[in-house]
């Protein structure tokens, strides 16, 4: 059984009384399903799972129901038994496919008899709204592919281990060099494998990566399927920009160069499409910001971007074949920049970061820029040996007008400290972790 982080949360959640819907989203094949039927298989003393892209059935029924008390009515029929008041947790998978559940949601939690959990990808414009709807009746949840400190439990790597290299990360001191070097070996294997469950599970019962890419393809072929289903006027432009992803993060400036699907027309023809995509959870835009400084997004550059895919494992499989051998054995001749960079993006997006990159004529490009507890941090991602050599790094750090603190550079060696420069494992970014605002934040001013 693969551990996910989101477990936890689901159980929490199913044993507690919430007053809204849950809602679980993310691309397809990140394991929506099977860790909610899992928390409720544990936890729940009754549920109900309607799926709505295997029964037409039940989105017939939210077609013609107008209340709450004849949806339910038809949803007891539905699944052949009562549901129990106050106890029954009503489980409706594939939400994208019935577009009256937006506004069904509502009057269901108004009634107030049952739980009610939801999984979705958002995959087409039938729930393009359902982010700005009422925070008092639903609360959205994304999941991703397994990150690295969860690929690394699947591999049987203790707690024990994780810590070590956790104190390592916070007090900026070298951990054990077996344990790394270790570390570094599951690290190329998870550039190969990925965190999509499927290709995790598959690895894991075989260890035969050849099965591992037939599940990768299978994937992807069922992304464009889930395209032409879901957007058919688009499906050749979102394709193209699809299968153009992994070509493009390995040009030199690694940005998405527009010309390269059409050099006629301008981006804003273009930006729904890339929009879509982002939604759907398959690509992770990485915006351009012009200056470093706090907010990121008031110097966000909304037509310069970087667009990486939303599994590192994914990105292998379509790189030409061989690549996955190549990176086990350690060839020294591949282009790993854009592989490590495509890892940081995926973990970094994982942990809740908006990911920003930083570019100027005068100091030159920084592969990432995040706001890092109330602060900036610069990242920089370097796969060879002259990982020291990072100019523009050197020119942000000294710059004093932007009172930056610290950089980190990502790369393959153990734990050191430069000045303001950070070297860490590029394993590491799985402990940039954003920080939460507490539920129980409270703020009083005393009268006068």
């Amino acid at each position: 059984m693969i551990y996910r982080k989101i477990d936890s949360f689901l159980k929490n959640w199913t044993n507690s009384s919430p007053k809204k819907a849950l809602l679980i989203t993310g691309a397809r094949q990140v394991g929506k399903t099977y860790s909610i039927r899992k928390a409720l298989k544990e936890n729940a003393s009754s549920f109900v799972e309607i799926n709505f892209l295997e029964d037409e059935t039940a989105i017939q029924l939210f077609q013609r129901s107008t209340n709450a008390k004849d949806l339910l009515r038809g949803l007891s029929v539905l699944v052949g038994k009562p549901l129990m008041k106050g106890e029954t947790v009503i489980f409706f998978d594939e939400v994208q496919c019935c577009k009256e559940i937006v506004s069904a949601i509502k009057f269901l939690v108004d009634e107030g008899s049952y739980k009610y959990i939801m999984s979705g990808s958002l995959l087409g414009v039938e729930l393009k709204d359902i982010r700005s709807f009422p925070v008092g009746y639903l609360d959205i949840v994304t999941m991703y592919p397994l990150d690295f400190e969860e690929f690394m439990k699947a591999n049987s790597f203790s707690d024990e281990v994780i810590e070590h290299l956790r104190s390592g990360y916070t007090s900026l001191s070298p951990v054990d060099d077996f344990i790394h070097q270790q570390t570094m070996k599951l690290f190329h294997l998870y550039l190969i494998v990925g965190g999509m469950p499927a290709a995790v599970d598959i690895y894991l019962k075989t260890n035969n990566i050849a099965k591992v890419i037939e599940v990768q393809k299978s994937i992807i072929e069922l992304y464009k399927k889930d395209i032409a289903q879901y957007d058919p006027k688009e499906k050749l432009y979102l394709n193209e920009i699809l299968t153009l992803i992994p070509s493009e993060i390995n040009n030199k400036n690694k940005r998405f160069v527009l010309k390269n699907l059409n050099e006629n027309q301008k981006f804003s023809r273009y930006e729904n499409r890339f929009l879509w995509l982002r939604d759907a959870g398959v690509a992770l835009p990485t915006y351009c910001a012009n200056e470093p400084a706090l907010p990121l997004m008031l110097s966000k550059s909304r037509n310069l971007f970087k667009l990486f895919l939303n599994d590192i494992g994914l990105l292998c499989a379509m790189y030409a074949n061989g690549l996955q051998l190549k990176i086990l054995q350690g060839e020294i001749n591949i282009n790993y920049g854009a592989i490590y960079e495509n890892f940081v993006a995926q973990e970094l997006t994982a942990h809740q970061f908006d990911l920003y990159y930083f570019n100027s004529k005068k100091n030159g490009e920084i592969d990432f820029m995040i706001e890092y507890n109330g602060a900036l941090l610069p990242i920089e991602v370097k796969s060879g040996k002259n990982y020291i050599r990072h100019v523009s790094m050197t020119h942000l750090l000294t710059n004093e007008d932007y009172g930056i603190a610290r950089g980190i550079i990502l790369q393959n060696e153990n734990i050191s400290v430069k000045g303001k420069a950070v070297y860490l494992p590029v394993y590491m970014t799985m402990f940039i972790e954003n920080q939460q605002i507490p539920e129980d934040l409270v703020y009083r001013i005393e009268a006068i």
